[in-house]
């Protein structure tokens, strides 16, 4: 009887441990995503962390006098001369299943404490700064094209900086730009972007796709907006806007000095998103 009533208080700790890990573990999930949105205080991160660390030394203090009850069992057995071999070995299987909920439960803890990893969104949110404004080039940025000059030809999205894309449309008034030839490319465009899917799945428009004959009109374009960040591929642009605009992000192949302290360099929109 005794065992049996030990048996049901260990699995009632090990259900109530899960139940505190799996609830703990949906706090810090959330408390993750708002210290990347900066809405939560240090008090606040204290609190939570406090109660994590009290649930695993409570865990910890309940679980060590339930070992050494089934120790002192154990040993009381083992010394009365009248037991039975078959009763010794009965002690195995429970020894065994006490091994495999304690594994569950330091499995519940270890889960507890695992990084959660942020998303793209959160990602996007942190890299620009919280910025609620975004210029950006289409040539060599958004476009597999890198001169007007392909734009006569054709007009290609990159595939792998469409995630991007569509998730900077969602929290920024995004506005593409470029330079064109001729009202072909212009339509080239247009059509390649909505092909993407980019007006359809996003928050982008079809008038906040502006087009110039000229790179110091780009420049005109982008002072006129007043962005927190601008994409471009040509340093010489980042370079005029440098003392205008709060941040830039100059997209080049090549390895580039920072002309100013807003200004970061980075091979791809995407690379550039691919970490925090």
């Amino acid at each position: 009887m005794g065992g049996g009533e030990g048996d049901t208080s260990k699995q009632e700790l090990f259900h109530l441990i899960k139940r505190f890990g799996a609830y703990v573990t949906f706090k810090i999930s959330n408390l993750f995503s708002l210290v990347s949105l900066k809405l939560l205080d240090s008090r606040s991160i204290g609190a939570v962390a406090g109660l994590a660390v009290a649930i695993v030394f409570t865990w910890r203090l309940l679980r060590s006098p339930a070992g050494s009850q089934r120790r002192k069992r154990q040993g009381s057995t083992s010394s009365n001369p009248g037991v039975s071999t078959h009763s010794s070995a009965s002690v195995v299987p429970s020894e065994a299943c006490s091994t495999s909920d304690d594994s569950r439960a330091q499995n519940v803890v270890d889960e507890l404490f695992q990084p959660v990893k942020p998303t793209l969104g959160q990602i996007a949110r942190q890299k620009l700064s919280e910025g609620r404004k975004v210029t950006c080039r289409l040539l060599g940025v958004i476009l597999e094209e890198s001169i007007p000059e392909e734009l006569q030809k054709q007009a290609t999205v990159r595939s792998s900086v469409l995630e991007v894309l569509l998730e900077i449309t969602k929290f920024c008034d995004l506005y593409l730009m470029e330079r064109v030839l001729d009202d072909e490319s212009e339509k080239r465009v247009l059509v390649a972007l909505e092909e993407a899917g980019v007006f359809t799945s996003g928050g982008l428009s079809k008038d906040k796709v502006l087009f110039c004959s000229t790179e110091n009109g780009r420049s005109s374009f982008v002072r006129q907006l007043e962005p927190d960040w601008h994409i471009d591929t040509n340093p010489e642009i980042v370079s005029q806007l440098a003392r205008f605009i709060k941040y830039q992000l100059h997209v080049s192949p090549y390895k580039t000095e920072r002309t100013a302290s807003n200004v970061f360099s980075a091979p791809s929109l995407e690379q550039f998103f691919g970490s925090i």
